[in-house]
């Protein structure tokens, strides 16, 4: 085979994958634009049933849950423009999609580089399919209960002192949300990507202990650059759990490495 038959051989295996992708995201995306999740009691369990309600979707829900819970108090949050609250909605909806498909991705993504992967790296891969996921919704979970309700406050203080009464754009809210949400959720992966490395064998033992002064560095400007102020506050909150994720992951590689030479 040619090269440019092996070329154009991979690129439609990316394209198949890419499209398995999008139709599950898609998907999903349009049940939660489509359906309102219905609660039901069974007991003292508090369940939950989809009900078509294009309007009182679960997006909206989901949107209506992140204003009570992270925008700050006299904060309102309006639309400016006929849409907004839709397209607000349908960012939300694929993000949902992107968490719940997660395993679709990881999956596919595992599948194209397989070939190219020795029997070392392939086992690596499968080993962290599951716990990606998991710690994908743990960044998710943890930016949600603990970064942005403090970085909203802390932003829209300063107003407050000034006496300005603040208005806040259902779209600028829920990118600011989102864009926080997927920062931590991809950081969180930190370990994992640390970990896969060290066990195909790309790197020796000692590497990330020697190199964590440069990784401090990087991570810190990464805070930096996605966080929207310049005080340094909330770019710790960023860097902050960055930091500990990588010396967590250090410390269990060199652990599984010893477990190794040991047996």
């Amino acid at each position: 085979m040619s090269n440019l038959e092996s070329i154009n051989t991979h690129l439609e295996e990316l394209r198949k994958r890419l499209l398995r992708i999008v139709i599950v995201i898609g998907i999903i995306t349009v049940v939660v634009l489509t359906f309102h999740a219905e609660p039901i009691n069974i007991g003292e369990v508090t369940l939950y049933y989809p009900s078509p309600d294009p309007q009182n979707n679960i997006a909206a829900q989901i949107t209506n849950h992140m204003r009570e819970n992270l925008v700050p108090t006299d904060v309102q949050l309006i639309q400016t423009a006929p849409g907004q609250a839709f397209f607000a909605q349908m960012y939300v909806s694929a993000l949902v999609g992107m968490v719940i498909g997660m395993p679709v991705i990881i999956r596919e993504f595992v599948g194209f580089i397989k070939p190219a992967l020795k029997e070392n790296e392939i086992n690596v891969s499968r080993n962290i399919s599951l716990p990606a996921l998991g710690l994908f919704i743990a960044g998710c979970v943890f930016s949600y209960n603990f970064v942005i309700p403090y970085i909203l406050e802390f932003l829209y203080r300063y107003g407050d002192s000034a006496g300005l009464v603040t208005f806040l754009n259902v779209m600028e809210f829920v990118t600011f949300v989102l864009q926080f949400l997927l920062a931590f959720g991809f950081s969180f992966q930190l370990p994992l990507i640390m970990y896969a490395i060290s066990m195909s064998g790309m790197v020796d033992k000692d590497f990330w202990r020697k190199n964590a002064r440069y990784a401090i560095v990087i991570i810190i400007i990464f805070g930096a650059i996605i966080t929207p102020d310049g005080t340094g506050v909330t770019m710790m909150f960023v860097a902050g759990p960055m930091i500990g994720l990588y010396f967590a992951g250090m410390l269990f590689i060199e652990r599984k490495q010893r477990e190794k030479l040991n047996t």
